[in-house]
């Protein structure tokens, strides 16, 4: 009988996907253009993260936002309100952006024109974790609603990102979460992992979400 040709298709996909975010990443970097993939689960707050770090860095660097949903133009609108150019990304029902798409919004974007470009990925602690899209930073969100066990639960997510940005931080005191434990649990899965509990909606700890970004930033395009 003859053998069976087996082709791997997920390993093929990712593969492929790899080499196509390595060219964008290159591609970028001669633009001087910073790329962040800003992922975390519907309801973090990646959009109202946003809105305040734009207006508190809109004065500093030139901003664009990338704005990743399977529908609706809600958060692209929010953030062009905001101040921010912003062009929305429909998915067509994936969970997730991989380098393809991400090519495709920069080139509607106009990334050339930007110091600092953030892909708000698709809301889910899973499949955007797979896919590296090109950008030279990944973070995550989790807020506090969240609970503190999320980095056990998504070992990925954490493993990927550069940083992790721990939203809602005025709304402790309702929730059992233990802000010890979360930082613990994350580091166990990424020890580089750099890590900034904010609150979006008053303020608290921007400052050095904020130096961080612009740190980076400076490093990329320098």
């Amino acid at each position: 009988m003859d053998k069976v040709r087996v082709i791997e298709v997920k390993q093929s996909v990712f593969a492929d996907n790899n080499a196509e975010a390595d060219r964008i990443r290159r591609e970028l970097k001669e633009k001087k253009t910073f790329l962040i993939n800003l992922m975390s689960s519907p309801g973090a707050g990646k959009t109202t993260t946003l809105v305040r770090t734009i207006a508190d860095l809109k004065d500093e660097l030139r901003i664009g936002i990338m704005e990743a949903d399977i529908d609706s133009t809600v958060d692209a609108e929010t953030i062009s309100a905001a101040g921010a150019k912003a062009i929305q990304i429909h998915t067509g029902g994936m969970c997730h952006l991989d380098a393809g798409m991400t090519e495709q919004g920069l080139r509607e974007l106009g990334a050339e024109d930007f110091d600092l470009v953030v892909l708000e990925n698709v809301g889910n602690l899973v499949c955007p974790a797979e896919f590296d899209t090109g950008a030279a930073k990944n973070v995550a969100i989790l807020s506090v609603p969240e609970g503190h066990d999320k980095p056990l639960k998504y070992p990925l997510m954490f493993q990927v990102c550069h940083a992790l940005i721990i939203n809602k931080t005025d709304v402790l005191p309702w929730f059992d979460f233990d802000m010890e434990k979360v930082v613990a649990y994350a580091h166990m899965r990424n020890p580089d992992l750099a890590i900034f509990p904010v609150s979006a909606m008053t303020g608290e700890g921007f400052d050095a979400w904020e130096n961080w970004l612009r740190t980076e930033a400076a490093a990329w395009n320098g």
